[in-house]
């Protein structure tokens, strides 16, 4: 293990046993290494929790989805791409009343190559609050990100399971 990976590992080890239980409890994070990784959606979305000020937590939320098109099996045009990428970041810093507790966020949505990594960061005093919020952003995420779905594309995993799912719940019609 590095210095820096030694020091998260310590971080991690210092949140109190509620915050941990909170996570557990919850039903749908695992542990994995210094923070705790979503369960339930297709994406990569992953939660830091650090102690902050005054008994509060402090939870760092991440997600990353790929572009349009590296899910797609067909071409796209970079003008289609940038696009896509644009109205994705406007509609994934738009979180009003995702959250169970009204709060102001600041995200940062970063564009790598065939990836975009969404993030937010978030306190809390009340843990569960804390994880459940933590997990309401992180479903947003994958939410907004179905809606920008173009359609005339054939989609490869994970969009093309998303998609089915969706037809499925939605009675086969189209999505």
């Amino acid at each position: 293990m590095t210095e820096t990976e030694d020091d998260d590992a310590d971080a991690a080890d210092e949140l109190p046993g509620r915050v941990r239980r909170a996570f557990g409890d919850h039903g749908s994070f695992e542990r994995d290494g210094d923070g705790w990784v979503s369960t339930t959606t297709a994406f990569d979305g992953r939660v830091r929790a650090e102690p902050a000020d005054e008994g509060r937590i402090r939870f760092t939320v991440t997600v990353r989805v790929p572009t349009l098109s590296a899910v797609t099996a067909d071409e796209v045009a970079a003008v289609v791409e940038d696009g896509w990428a644009d109205t994705f970041e406007r509609r994934a810093v738009d979180v009003g009343g995702v959250t169970r507790k009204d709060r102001e966020f600041d995200p940062t949505v970063e564009r790598e190559g065939d990836e975009v990594a969404v993030t937010y960061a978030l306190s809390d005093i009340n843990e569960r609050r804390g994880v459940d919020d933590a997990g309401a952003l992180i479903d947003f995420v994958e939410g907004t990100y179905v809606q920008g779905v173009i359609p005339g594309y054939e989609y490869t995993a994970p969009v093309s399971d998303l998609l089915s799912a969706a037809r499925q719940q939605g009675g086969g019609g189209p999505v």
